[in-house]
């Protein structure tokens, strides 16, 4: 009976059992590595201890107690050929276990992306002081919520009539479907949803943002000629092309004729080409006829020649409040070096007569 005991055994490391034990190490190894090494981190880098990485910590010990407490069961019973051999108390609490960790490990995830969406939606609201308390709620409230889904599974719900001890399950499928909404069908569907609230949070701040900069941005170098400069309204309509508009900055030096120089308007219509505009002063007196004023410049040669436009003196009214012209400050003759006063001579008193002094004997 020994015999056939441990031929069986040594069969059954030899056969596929071998196979699930090694899969099964290697893997509690990894879950153990991975996740020690993320709640290690936290704890000792300070500028990673924040209230987001809360629920990387509650995630990863969710999968520690995992990897400590089903797993290794597990691996047991599939080296024995997926039968059970302990009492079936443990196969409950085994159970209780498994649907609990699993729970809470998808809960997390959930939890991480309603963190990430409060975030985006309201960052005002998210940044301010107790912060780290409604973290520490939300962890809260996911542990017990995963405690509660996994409850009824001590309180004898697995305890069936024709129940098979050799065999460790849920032995309630009303149970299964439970478990596996609450586990599964209504997180993973929420969570996908926040994250793609979140990203299209992201996507509408990310335009917003290139708006603004584009609008702060100066206009592009080598822009085509007959444009006015920066910040400049386009020309007038019924001007030509390459025009300025009023009070308009000239194009870049170097414009064919006829263009708008610097504070010129456009030439008044019905006049003929190069005449001086509304706001020139009549030709001086002695000079040839077409000549403009002394602030014009006499027309190109080989144009016609063009009297000025009769017009008024501008009225005090039009020319605007006056402005004090600004004064170069009056240079100061150089400081030779500092002299030291001379200072006259105290006044002693008078020295009277020299009085022997007694000493007491």
């Amino acid at each position: 009976m020994g015999n056939r005991s441990a031929a069986d055994a040594g069969g059954l490391l030899a056969g596929p059992g071998a196979a699930a034990l090694v899969g099964g190490v290697l893997l509690i190894g990894a879950v153990l590595a991975g996740n020690s090494l993320v709640c290690v981190s936290v704890a000792t880098e300070r500028a990673l201890q924040t209230p987001t990485n809360s629920f990387i910590v509650s995630l990863a010990a969710a999968d520690l107690l995992l990897a400590l407490l089903v797993l290794p069961l597990f691996v047991y019973s599939e080296v024995q050929g997926g039968a059970w051999l302990l009492s079936p108390r443990l196969c409950d609490a085994l159970m209780a276990m498994d649907v609990m960790l699993c729970t809470a490990s998808i809960l997390n995830l959930c939890a991480i992306s309603v963190d990430r969406f409060v975030a985006v939606a309201v960052p005002l609201r998210y940044n301010r002081q107790g912060g780290s308390r409604r973290q520490l709620l939300l962890i809260g409230a996911t542990w017990l919520l995963s405690a509660a889904v996994a409850a009824p599974v001590l309180c004898g719900l697995n305890d069936v009539r024709g129940r098979d001890p050799a065999v460790c399950r849920l032995e309630d499928r009303d149970y299964v479907v439970y478990s596996s909404v609450c586990s599964f069908f209504l997180p993973c569907p929420l969570m996908l949803l926040l994250y793609w609230a979140t990203f299209r949070g992201l996507r509408r701040w990310e335009v917003a943002r290139r708006a603004k900069l584009h609008r702060r941005a100066p206009p592009a170098p080598g822009l085509p000629e007959g444009h006015c400069g920066p910040d400049r309204a386009p020309p007038a309509p019924g001007l030509p092309e390459g025009h300025c508009g009023p009070d308009r900055a000239p194009p870049v030096p170097g414009l064919p004729e006829g263009h708008c120089g610097p504070d010129r308007a456009p030439p008044a219509p019905g006049l003929p080409e190069d005449p001086c505009g509304p706001d020139r002063a009549p030709p001086v007196p002695g000079l040839p006829e077409g000549h403009c004023g002394p602030d014009c410049e006499p027309p190109a040669p080989g144009l016609p020649r063009a009297t000025a436009a009769p017009t008024a003196p501008p009225s005090p009214a039009s020319r605007g409040p006056l402005r004090p012209r600004p004064r170069a400050p009056r240079p100061r003759p150089p400081r030779g070096p500092l002299r030291p006063r001379p200072r006259a001579p105290r006044p002693w008193p008078p020295a009277g007569p020299v009085r022997p002094r007694l000493c007491a004997l």
